[in-house]
């Protein structure tokens, strides 16, 4: 069959990437823009389809639908709905969007504003389904074209909202998946758009209906919930009836924690840190905090686990530290280790073992990875051009090497990169120089140093990450880059180095030398459970039973994906090999990045001494974790989202559900009488709680937390509309109806604290001895029951979180922005069991609502400036944004809904 399409063409795009997806066999013939449409009523740039039987179609949506179907997908009713709203829905609005793009100019946010409503939808089905993709956890026909529809307009997802979070990591892994990248480098062609812009500068502008409704769904009202099943509502109300009955039964594992025949044996592992600095933020959330809270959720499931984590202390980096700071590379190690172990220790991280790679089972692991790769023809000689220091006897590292830069001339650049000019280096091509240790001058000399045979590898590699691609879960941005390794060609990867301070090299003519620490220390997470029990071989050599987790920063997926699966591919051990490997993009700090030689940005040992309890830093890390983007600490941010998020949301309903189980009813729960309402809100909750799962599932760590908020945000609403202060002091029936309401919030506050306990523990363990949650109820299921029955006797309530003040942030901000000495005195914050005269607001609190007002009116002041002096769109959108941010928290401080504000883009009148 013959596809014909036009270069520069929208329509091109998603049939392009269908034939991608789907492996269609085409013929691809491109047509010009001024060449007669094969269809008399088609407009110039639509695509054609030419079927062996000589029939042909001509709608884009049909093509890519016939691609699915002659691989066998059938559509499904959610597909075919999708189709049917992309073509009267989304796209019209997209041509509308394009044109005021290419014919008028506009840009950024500005000119998707025709497609806020419709992004929304996308946003909440995603959301609400909790799903990868739009009909499932598969792509299907229906994300290609919806995709293809997007991308012209949008072209990265940086053109998205900033809070269409689930919607921008779909968008993401759509543009990054091979078939849709390929499309549009085919397609988006700078001439052929500019041939396409002239067509359209000729067209009448797209006459678009804003009111139209974003579904084919009945309307509901803006911000209103989707409307729930019977079957739903029966459901949920059987599951509560039920009660703890319905729980599973809490399990432990024994110590030694070791996979369990029959059982979800799950083995977490966070990259190491490496030794010789202090983790700030963004390492804590990319790594070791991520990895923690799925521990804790893995383990609220009954899945047996098993977290492992440890320094990293091999390596030139350490051997650097140590020259610094006149200590032995040892010492150093044992410094920073203790450093480490105090702040994880602070930020409550539940390691089951954190250890180090400076141990014997390092050694002997890493020796015999190393001696079956040599017997089975994966290693290879070669020799390497580097600087040797004569007076030093050695050669040089290349952080131990500094001389001016070959292409900027600055005289102090580094061995492997020049700090002016950012250009990477040869320590060989440097000009004058020296050596770092003695001041002398090296020479260039020969030495021999082992490769790792990739390529030979490359065979073994490929099959194994097509499986585990296909049955793991993979970040976008892991599969991206890892793709772009084997894309560009896999090339023998040196592993020695001519060091003292490594593990040492077990061949003849290499024993000077050690491994180098990318080798090696991807290693120390089998010697870390080596160390934690002799019987290690169970959990890391036994992939039948075992499911592994990575988590790690971006930075770190090559070195997971491909150099540590083809070491242990080569050695042919029976090795348990990554299944699901979660990377993060960066957290960055305000405007720019972490510092700690410029005091810029707050690093673990820093945190503790702010007076903000761990688990405040917790819930704001996980809540602005870089998933699918990178993201930005903020303390303003920090103190809206611990204020409204935390104080008026969360803390509030907890709060106000058990004080009134304690000021009405004498510390006991009362009966409880379930009216439509009730059971519709037992629904609610429960939908809530399967996406919860869905999402954690998925280790969507960052969107499953919204859940929890969803649901202390429908409690409070259910409080406001029943007013139980007032019903109680009314006749019989409005007492009871008291009860019944007292009742169901303070069951909804015993499943918030189990739900909450992965993200923060210590304030999940607060709820659960203030409402003497029953230990056997502290477990995870997917219903939600009734786990405080009337005549449970709950203890003292007091509040959870303390409010955040403006002057306290501010005074922390200028401590942590750089040029001020570290031990600038601020007066620390109270612990976080706040003293009985600190009393939680509820919404409405007048003097929240005013700070926020001040401050929504100060951002709108300052867009409406910029906009005067027509600064960059760039810098306008990053503020607008934060103006809706900002109305987003008033609104949850008015006991509103934040949802409608949403940006829905001018409305014509």
């Amino acid at each position: 069959m013959r596809l014909r399409v036009a270069a520069g063409g929208p329509a091109a795009l998603k049939v392009l990437a269908a034939a991608g997806a789907a492996a269609a066999p085409v013929r691809l013939v491109w047509g010009g823009p001024l060449e007669r449409p094969l269809a008399p009523l088609s407009p110039p740039w639509a695509p054609a389809l030419e079927l062996d039987s000589g029939t042909v179609l001509f709608s884009p949506n049909a093509i890519c639908q016939f691609f699915f179907l002659a691989r066998g997908e059938e559509p499904t009713d959610l597909t075919n709905q999708w189709l049917e709203w992309e073509a009267t829905e989304l796209q019209p609005a997209a041509s509308a969007a394009l044109y005021a793009q290419l014919v008028h100019g506009r840009k950024g946010l500005e000119a998707v504003e025709a497609l806020g409503k419709l992004l929304a939808h996308i946003e909440q089905n995603l959301s609400r389904r909790g799903t990868a993709y739009l009909a499932g956890d598969t792509k299907s026909v229906a994300d290609v074209v919806v995709w293809g529809t997007l991308f012209p307009v949008l072209q990265d997802e940086t053109s998205l909202p900033s809070e269409l979070q689930v919607l921008r990591t779909w968008f993401q892994s759509m543009t990054l998946s091979e078939a849709c990248r390929k499309a549009a480098d085919s397609v988006l062609m700078p001439k052929a758009l500019l041939e396409f812009k002239s067509y359209l500068q000729k067209q009448p502008s797209p006459c678009l209906a804003m009111e139209r409704a974003t579904s084919n769904e009945p309307e509901e009202e803006e911000g209103s919930e989707p409307a729930l099943t019977e079957e739903e509502i029966t459901a949920a109300v059987d599951a509560w009836a039920r009660g703890v009955a319905a729980l599973p039964k809490p399990w432990q594992p024994q110590k030694p924690v070791l996979p369990v025949e029959g059982m979800r044996n799950v083995l977490i592992t966070s990259a190491l840190p490496y030794v010789n600095n202090v983790p700030h933020l963004g390492n804590i959330i990319g790594c070791v905090l991520s990895a923690d809270t799925f521990a804790r959720y893995c383990r609220l499931r009954n899945w047996n686990t098993l977290y492992v984590c440890g320094t990293d202390e091999y390596g030139t980096a350490t051997e650097t530290k140590a020259v610094e700071e006149g200590l032995t590379p040892q010492e150093i190690c044992n410094k920073y280790n203790a450093i480490h172990t105090d702040i994880y220790r602070w930020f409550d991280i539940s390691f089951d073992y954190f250890g180090r790679t400076t141990t014997p089972y390092q050694t002997m692991i890493a020796q015999d990875i190393f001696q079956r790769l040599l017997a089975r023809g994966f290693l290879l000689q070669d020799t390497v051009e580097q600087l040797q220091c004569e007076d030093c006897q050695r050669f040089l590292a290349d952080r131990f090497v500094e001389g001016t830069c070959p292409f900027c001339s600055y005289e102090e650049a580094r061995g492997d990169q020049c700090d002016k000019c950012g250009k990477l280096i040869n320590a060989v091509e440097l000009k004058n120089p020296q050596c770092k240790l003695c001041r002398g001058v090296p020479v260039v000399k020969p030495t021999q140093h082992l490769f790792l045979d990739l390529p030979k590898l490359e065979e073994q590699l490929e099959p194994w990450l097509e499986q585990s691609w296909a049955t793991g879960d993979w970040t976008a941005n892991a599969r991206y880059i890892t793709r772009s390794w084997i894309r560009d060609g896999l090339k023998p990867r040196c592993i020695t180095r001519d060091l003292k301070w490594g593990t040492p090299v077990p061949l003849d003519g290499f024993r000077d030398k050690v491994f180098y620490v990318w080798f090696d220390a991807p290693i120390g997470y089998l010697s870390i459970t080596a160390n934690y029990t002799d019987q290690w071989e169970r959990w890391w050599k036994n992939p039948q039973q075992v499911e592994l987790y990575n988590f790690m920063a971006k930075d770190n997926v090559p070195f997971h994906s491909v150099i540590f699966p083809c070491s242990l591919l080569g050695a042919d051990d029976n090795y348990t090999l990554v299944n699901h490997l979660i990377a993060t993009e960066y957290l960055n700090y305000e405007d720019g990045k972490f510092s700690k030689s410029r005091g810029v940005g707050v690093f673990g040992d820093m945190a503790k001494d702010t007076g903000i309890p761990a688990d405040i830093w917790r819930f704001y890390l996980l809540y602005l974790r870089p998933e699918g983007q990178d993201s930005a600490f903020s303390w303003s941010d920090l103190m809206l989202k611990n204020n409204s998020e935390l104080l008026n949301n969360l803390g509030n309903f907890i709060n106000r559900a058990g004080m009134f189980v304690c000021k009405f009813f004498g510390g006991t729960v009362p009966d409880m009488v379930l009216t439509p309402d009730d059971e519709r809100l037992l629904a609610r909750v429960t939908l809530e709680l399967h996406q919860y799962h869905q999402l954690l599932e998925k280790v969507r760590i960052r969107d499953a937390l919204r859940c929890i908020l969803s649901i202390s945000r429908h409690g409070n609403q259910y409080i406001q509309v029943n007013e139980p202060w007032k019903r109680i002091k009314g006749d019989e029936k409005d007492r009871q109806r008291a009860g019944t309401v007292t009742g169901v919030a303070v069951n909804m506050a015993s499943m918030l604290a189990v739900m909450l306990q992965p993200y923060m523990p210590s304030v999940s363990l607060a709820i659960q001895g203030q409402l003497c949650i029953p230990p056997d109820c502290f477990v995870l299921s997917h219903n939600f029951t009734c786990t405080l029955p009337p005549g449970h006797r709950v203890g003292t309530v007091s509040p959870l979180f303390q409010k955040l003040e403006h002057d306290q942030i501010e005074a922390l901000r200028k401590r942590f922005g750089g040029g001020q000495p570290e031990d600038l005195a601020v007066e620390p914050q109270a612990k976080q069991t706040p003293p009985a005269s600190v009393t939680l607001v509820a919404p409405g609190d007048p003097q929240l609502i005013q700070e926020l007002t001040e401050e929504v009116a100060k951002q709108g002041n300052h867009v409406r400036q910029l906009k005067a002096n027509k600064a960059e769109k760039a810098q306008v959108d990053t503020e607008v944004v934060k103006l809706l941010e900002l109305k987003k928290q008033l609104a949850l401080a008015e006991g509103k809904s934040p949802e409608v504000l949403a940006p829905t883009g001018k409305r014509k009148k």
